[in-house]
Parts: C-alpha cells; structure tokens; sequence
C-alpha cells in the first residue's frame, strides 16, 4: 500500500484537542509532512500551551495514522509556541509581551482577582512565561493573593523602569506594591488612568507569553483606556451565575466588543456548590446562565468553576488552589480553562510585535 500525504492529513484532522475545538489541520497545527521509503517525518506545534496534553496529543495522533502506515516508522516530532495575535485596531504588541488577555468582570464579588491568579498560575504550569498585573489602582488585590509581604517594593531600572516582583514564579506589578496596606489611593479618572498605563509601559517585564491584567469591576475609564491605548489579544469575563451578574457581563462583552477586543469566552464562577460530606451538586445561584450568554455572542463557556471555601481561603493565604493543590479537582478546572482561553486566542489571526525598547549603555 502506498500511502500519501493527503491520506495522512485526512486522518490528522479527525483529531479534534478538546482546548481548541477545531482539527488539527484545520487550526495549521500540522506544519511539515514528510515521506521517505522507510518513514513518515511529521512535524505538529500547537500554539498554545500544554505542556501536560503533550502525552495525551502523542497518543492521538500515533493512534489515528497506524492503519496507514504498512510497517512504515513515525517520526513525530510535537511541540507548542506561543505567538503574538492580532490586537484591537492592529496595535503593535508591547516589547517583551507577546499577548496581553484582559479578565474582568461588569460587578465585584465575582471572584474575577481569584480567578486571573489562578488562569496566570495555570498557564505557567503548562509552560507558560506568565506575567498579572493588577490594574484595580483603588483596592489592589494581587500582594495579598500571592503572598508578597507587606512593605515589599519593586526595583527601580535607569531611575525609570519598575522591575516586576516575582511570586510563585509569576512576573507581577500592582499599585499595592507602592502604597502602604490600608492606604487608600484617591485618583481622579484621568490620574487613574495614567497609573495603569504608567504600570504597564513602565514595568521592565522580561519575554512574557502572556501577561495577565486583572482588571477592576465595571466600564469606567480604566477599562477604557486600557482599550485605547494597551494592546489588547483577547480579553475574558468572569461572572456567577445570578440573573443580576450576568446583565452586568453583558454591558463588560458589549464594551469589548465596541472597541474592538475579541472576548475569548466566559468564566462562570461559584457556578455550583459540591457538599464536602456526600458530594451532592447543588446550583445555588442558577444554572445554565453563562452557557446562555456564551451563545447569544458567539463566545465560549470557558469552564465553571465551584464555589469553594478552599479556593477562598487559598488565595487570602496568599498560596492560590493551583500553587497549594495542584493535583485537586479544582486546581484542573483552572488548567482547563487556561488551555481553552490560550487555544482560542491561538486561532486569532497572528499580530505585529513592536520595535525593542532601545536601551544605552554608558
């Protein structure tokens, strides 16, 4: 039997990743087909992170292109890299950052801060070089959520660069880094506005794939200059189920959408309770509710995660569920997300990377 590269294709794209909800083929994950008389050379990079599918992909793909091999040998070589994507209005992407993905919410108490540091902790440990910023200016969150002390202040580079505190890995910046704890920050908007952008073109970030940027709740004028002036890949909502939170989600894909930022899908949190004594599911809040709105704007239901006293008390100690239980049911869901937010945008058309920061040395 001879076998062809069509036949190889045609099976390939019967592999479906769960993550990226399209084929192989059809994604252009399949980058180089080869055909000798003693082997068939085959080259797959995903543009995403997975490092922990990597086995499960290898499985797959073996799996599928036996029958057409007839004693033939496999060479599979199967990898992932992380590109810059297209930004709204084709805004170059910052230097050292391939992709910023906003996470926000239309109203607090979402739990949008817990669930940014755990996506940012979930892409790192699927291989990812991972930067978050907290962009809440007024009630920054992020010290307290990954442990940094109190008192604890960034570095300063050529009297002008912030250099980004690393915890649990993460690169990270928050105004909480340069005010004492229970200071309030009073800023008008345009002053506001400035801080954040000061955070982020003025961090000496180092060759990130993504930089997480938890936004604060709402549409206000910090959600709207990050839409103006920071390039923006992809941008992800966090909402509960309750009718009352899902009309507020609503107005936060309305804003992304009128400037022009793809919203990579939703993420339904405290979407059900699981008793700690039976295991019973209960929907407290609703059911249903973010699958719904996923649909009516042609995004994605990213996942639904529990509402949980684990992950609540997690984060306020400062050791986040994917850092303090990695191998937990909840800690997955994280990963799961993260994959699929990351394998979306990798389906985005592939953005512009903006000139280095020119730095002279004396």
């Amino acid at each position: 039997m001879t076998i062809s590269e069509q036949a190889l294709r045609q099976a390939l794209a019967a592999i479906v990743p769960e993550e990226l909800g399209t084929d192989l083929v059809s994604a252009g994950c399949v980058t180089r087909i080869a055909l000798t008389d003693a082997s068939v050379q085959l080259e797959v990079r995903l543009g995403y992170p997975c490092q922990s599918r990597l086995a499960d992909y290898r499985q797959q793909i073996g799996a599928a292109l036996e029958p057409l091999l007839a004693g033939l040998a496999l060479h599979l070589h199967l990898d992932w890299q992380v590109q810059p994507h297209r930004t709204q209005q084709n805004l170059a992407a910052l230097d050292q950052i391939s992709n910023i993905i906003a996470v926000s919410s239309g109203k607090g108490g979402v739990g949008k801060s817990t669930t940014a540091v755990n996506l940012a902790l979930a892409l790192q440990a699927e291989g990812a070089r991972v930067g978050v910023l907290d962009a809440d200016v007024f009630g920054p969150s992020l010290p307290l959520m990954l442990g940094v002390p109190d008192g604890l202040r960034p570095k300063v580079s050529d009297n002008r660069l912030f250099i980004p505190i690393e915890a649990h890995g993460l690169q990270t910046m928050s105004m909480g880094y340069l005010v004492d704890e229970g200071t309030p920050v009073v800023f008008r908007g345009p002053k506001a506005s400035g801080a954040l952008l000061q955070l982020v073109e003025q961090t000496l970030w180092e060759q990130l794939d993504y930089l997480i940027v938890d936004m604060p709740p709402g549409t206000g004028d910090i959600q709207l200059t990050l839409a103006q002036r920071v390039p923006v890949a992809g941008a992800v909502v966090v909402t509960t189920p309750q009718d009352i939170a899902l009309l507020d989600a609503i107005k936060g894909i309305e804003m992304f959408r009128k400037t022009d930022i793809r919203v990579l899908g939703i993420v339904e949190n405290m979407a059900m309770h699981v008793c700690s004594q039976c295991g019973h599911v209960e929907h407290i809040f609703g059911e249903g509710g973010g699958q719904r709105v996923a649909a009516r704007y042609d995004t994605a239901l990213l996942g639904s995660l529990p509402l949980s006293r684990s992950i609540r008390e997690q984060a306020d100690g400062g050791m986040p569920t994917v850092i303090a239980e990695p191998d937990s049911a909840e800690a997955a869901a994280y990963r799961q997300v993260a994959r699929r937010m990351a394998a979306r945008l990798s389906l985005t058309g592939v953005g512009q990377r903006a000139f280095p920061r020119v730095r002279m040395e004396h």
